[in-house]
């Protein structure tokens, strides 16, 4: 079983964590967390350029010694130097680590301070007010800490979505790999295109000879078998991650497929539909009687209880049956759509790759326009913009665009909304961009209020395009910040500007059903990949997936348009 690139990404991430921990050079810890963001945006395998003898020193930020350990990785399924420092750390730090909120400056500060090693110590000394006596915490901090602490020991573990996708690829290929094998298809959750999956659900078709369920306990990949039978198996991966396989008749594949993807909900009333014409609808077909009249497609499944096919992203019992039965089903944004990306950096600040190189990326990814929306002086961590250096890059895009061909950079930034929700750079500046794209990255404590007036009032500075990363969450590490999205939403409209829907596999941001009343509300929304590498555009088909999630159409997005009809709307948000 090969070792995927999210293997690569979580084992450089969990070595940073413990050179923080150990007071490591910062220079070194940022070296290995840069690699794992490089990795975990690579549409390309390490494992197949490792095999193909590439030459892993040309990527960004990938010296000789990155580039052995990831040789090891893959040749070996383990890592010395991490199983190294995991021997000299005591070993429930790690679990720590899980606990959202605690990264590894805070774990360290508990270690030294209150010896705190496990979930249990930490939750002891929450409990008993300890925790608030640490400079850098106090009581806010330490109830917080509290809150999520018992929200995280009773979560069922989620993988986001991105995250779990190499893993169902490299799965499904297996299995499709088996003799006897016609055809393989993940249904549940990952197919309705949820940002969080909590298991997997897979349906096959094969020859009654076919030896796949014994193939697929022996997957390379399976650390546990919980069960096996005849048309039936559940595993764990090595990665956590749960995955049952059955396999189904032919002749009921399409029934089965509608039953597992769900929704639960969804299920109950095209039963309930069903049951009004005299059918029995379950995971083996339709029936009147003992007669299957449908089943064998999924189309088939709808057609008898008298509707059109609905789409996996919509089937969550949100309106999709009454607007099938009204003939009003959105026809659902694609991929194929999309003619350019407004959010994304360059190695001026934390991205890795020159501008040149990001055009020809994107233009490869079918784009015919990308926005450089480097960050703003604010976030230092990031090497942001001052106006000097924001000058000298919009400088460099006219330039550039002058020898480009077939893709177009705008002149962008992704500039902060500070606390009291002023943009970081002038107005002066900003007016001279082809784009503004507003976000918040500090602060995400502030109450309702507070938050959503911060966000009100920079939408309304004279130049503001787009709000970033709307609700901020980062998925299994931050929760969104608390505000009124709904109020956000309204005053996009009022105002005339946008909302994003960052593809990045952490965010997912926006929502679906915050995406569902920008539809509503007529507010256009923009689906961008927030590349930090010619990599990072592989994004973009989770961001789609999440936007098909809000019923948008192919007009409802704005970086659908071509940049002739975008120049416009863009211009009318920036007060000249």
């Amino acid at each position: 079983m090969p070792i995927l690139n999210p293997d690569i990404a979580r084992a450089f991430d969990e070595i940073a964590d413990l050179l923080e921990i150990d007071n490591a050079n910062p220079f070194r810890v940022r070296a290995y967390r840069n690699a794992a963001r490089l990795i975990q945006g690579m549409s390309t395998d390490l494992h197949t350029m490792v095999e193909a003898g590439d030459d892993l020193k040309e990527l960004p930020g990938i010296g000789e010694d990155l580039a052995g350990k990831i040789v090891e990785m893959v040749t070996t399924g383990h890592c010395s130097f991490l199983e190294k420092l995991e021997k000299q750390t005591p070993p429930a730090l790690t679990e720590l680590l899980k606990v959202p909120g605690l990264g590894p400056k805070r774990v360290k500060a508990l270690w030294h301070e209150l010896n705190v090693e496990t979930v249990e110590h930490l939750a002891r000394a929450a409990r008993e007010g300890r925790i608030r006596g640490i400079p850098g915490f106090g009581e806010k901090s330490e109830a917080r800490i509290l809150e999520t602490l018992q929200a995280h020991l009773a979560a069922i573990p989620r993988f986001p979505i991105a995250i779990a996708a190499p893993y169902v690829a490299a799965l499904v290929r297996y299995l499709q790999g088996v003799p006897g094998v016609h055809r393989v298809v993940v249904a549940g959750s990952f197919r309705r295109g949820k940002d969080t999956v909590g298991d997997l659900d897979v349906l096959a078709t094969a020859t009654a000879d076919s030896l796949v369920m014994t193939r697929f306990t022996t997957y390379g990949d399976v650390s546990a078998v919980l069960s096996q039978g005849p048309t039936r198996a559940t595993v764990i991966l090595r990665n956590k991650l749960q995955v049952d396989l059955r396999t189904v008749d032919t002749s009921a594949y399409g029934a089965a497929l509608h039953y597992f993807t769900g929704s639960k909900t969804h299920n109950i009333a095209i039963r309930r539909l069903g049951q009004g014409i005299g059918l029995k609808v379950n995971e083996y077909g339709l029936f009147r009687g003992k007669e299957r009249v449908a089943g064998e497609t999924e189309e088939s499944v709808y057609a008898a209880v008298g509707l059109p096919y609905i789409e996996p992203e919509l089937r969550e019992n949100r309106g999709e049956i009454e607007a099938a039965r009204a003939g009003r089903l959105p026809k659902l944004v694609e991929r194929v759509d999309l003619r350019g990306d407004l959010h994304s950096h360059s190695s001026a600040t934390d991205g890795h790759h020159s501008l040149r190189e990001m055009a020809a990326a994107a233009q490869a990814a079918g784009l015919e326009y990308l926005a450089i929306t480097e960050h703003s002086r604010h976030l230092t961590i990031a090497h942001g913009l001052d106006p000097v250096r924001l000058r000298r890059q919009m400088e460099e895009i006219d330039a550039l665009n002058g020898e480009l061909q077939g893709i177009t950079l705008l002149k962008g930034v992704e500039v902060d909304i500070l606390e009291d929700g002023s943009l970081d750079l002038p107005d002066t500046l900003l007016s001279d961009l082809d784009l503004v794209v507003g976000a918040v990255h500090s602060q995400f404590d502030l109450p309702s209020d507070r938050q959503t007036a911060r966000i009100l009032r920079a939408m309304d500075s004279p130049c503001f395009t787009i709000l970033a990363h709307p609700s901020g969450r980062l998925l299994s590490s931050r929760k969104p910040m608390n505000v009124d999205m709904s109020r956000i939403i309204r005053h996009a409209r009022e105002r005339g500007c946008f909302l994003e829907i960052n593809a990045q596999p952490e965010r997912l941001d926006l929502v679906d059903t915050h995406i569902r009343t920008a539809k509503e509300e007529g507010v256009l929304l923009a689906v961008n990949s927030d590349a930090h590498s010619t990599q990072g555009f592989a994004h973009l088909p989770f961001g789609i997936q999440q936007a098909r999630r809000g019923w948008l159409e192919k007009q409802e997005v704005l970086n659908t348009r071509s940049l002739a009809e975008l120049k416009p709307l863009l211009a009318a948000t920036m007060v000249k």
